[in-house]
């Protein structure tokens, strides 16, 4: 793949919303290994930080974090409009649900959308209600669902298109969202789900996942009839979100960094199924549920082993063209 390809699978992500919302603990949460008790104790932004990570071999999200101060945003839709809104690829806007001043708040959303649909029409827009754990239970769906209405009404030419979710750094309901907005970038998912497909049949899964290696977001699952039968949807975050402790928890007791420790081979064997953890290429590990044995467990190393060939060309080079059936055993 020439270079001009690879550049076109850069994607500039702005990350917006007033200050104090929130913006800077869910980025730390996700893309920097930070615990949810540990995000509280950041400052506020100043002016745009940022930020590069790489998914998936040629897809690098360039993240900037922009400050939400009143002087910041004035600026942002002044004399550095063009900068900030040219070439965009996604919006992220956060909204406090404890914010007193919502309709302020909808207003410089909206000026935001306008600056967008000016610069960057083709852009994804996704917009996060947050800190929806101070929201009483029984009424955070008919809150959330009111305020996504008041956003979808002030996005303009991205009305149809804008998506919302309600989020907390407290749940997996972070993951959820921003596994979402992940997945949306990421370029010829057919092929990759071709090649998962392929897999999750030789090793007869119930359900395999792949994960991007530093966020452990979702990039791609395939599920069997019997894997649809779990009860829990969000089996995905939460496993997002239980692995990132994990390996938190290894840093604090072995005085290293989060990103020191990475899993080559973790599994679980229980008499009703196995599952297994693996690293696949540099930038995924792959999760697989399957049945229970040491044959089967076996079996299944030897077929990742196989796939992890295939993989890493996408990984490395980016060369989606060509789907290859792959000999497993």
């Amino acid at each position: 793949m020439d270079a001009s390809k690879l550049k076109t699978e850069k994607q500039k992500v702005l990350l917006m919303g007033k200050s104090g919302s929130g913006k800077s603990s869910m980025r730390n949460i996700i893309f920097s290994n930070y615990v949810a008790k540990d995000a509280r104790r950041l400052g506020a932004t100043i002016d745009v930080e940022h930020s590069r990570v790489k998914f998936l071999g040629n897809l690098i999200l360039n993240l900037w974090d922009c400050g939400g101060q009143d002087a910041f945003t004035e600026n942002y839709l002044t004399t550095q409009k063009s900068y900030v809104f040219s070439g965009v690829g996604v919006l992220i806007y956060v909204f406090d649900i404890e914010s007193r001043e919502f309709e302020q708040d909808l207003a410089t959303y909206n000026a935001v959308i306008k600056a967008l649909e000016e610069y960057s029409p083709r852009a994804h827009v996704f917009c996060l209600v947050h800190k929806m754990d101070l929201v009483q239970v029984d009424f955070r769906e008919s809150l959330f669902e009111e305020r996504e209405g008041a956003i979808k009404g002030k996005s303009g030419r991205f009305a149809r298109v804008v998506t919302s979710y309600p989020t907390t750094i407290w749940d997996q309901s972070l993951y959820k969202a921003w596994g979402n907005i992940v997945h949306s970038l990421i370029p010829n998912l057919d092929v990759i789900e071709n090649y998962l497909g392929q897999l999750a049949k030789a090793i007869v899964a119930e359900e395999i996942i792949l994960f991007e290696r530093t966020t452990f977001l979702t990039v791609m699952s395939v599920t069997s009839k019997i894997g649809e039968q779990n009860p829990y949807i969000d089996r995905q975050e939460r496993l997002s979100n239980i692995v990132k402790t994990f390996k938190h928890s290894l840093a604090i007791f072995t005085s290293s960094s989060t990103s020191s420790h990475q899993f080559h081979d973790f599994h679980i064997q229980t008499p009703r199924f196995n599952v297994i953890i693996d690293k696949f290429t540099n930038n995924t590990f792959v999760l697989a549920v399957l049945p229970p044995g040491d044959a089967e467990l076996n079996c299944t190393r030897i077929n990742i082993a196989t796939a992890r060939d295939e993989f890493m060309k996408l990984d490395t080079t980016g060369d989606r063209s060509h789907q290859e059936s792959v000999g497993y055993v």
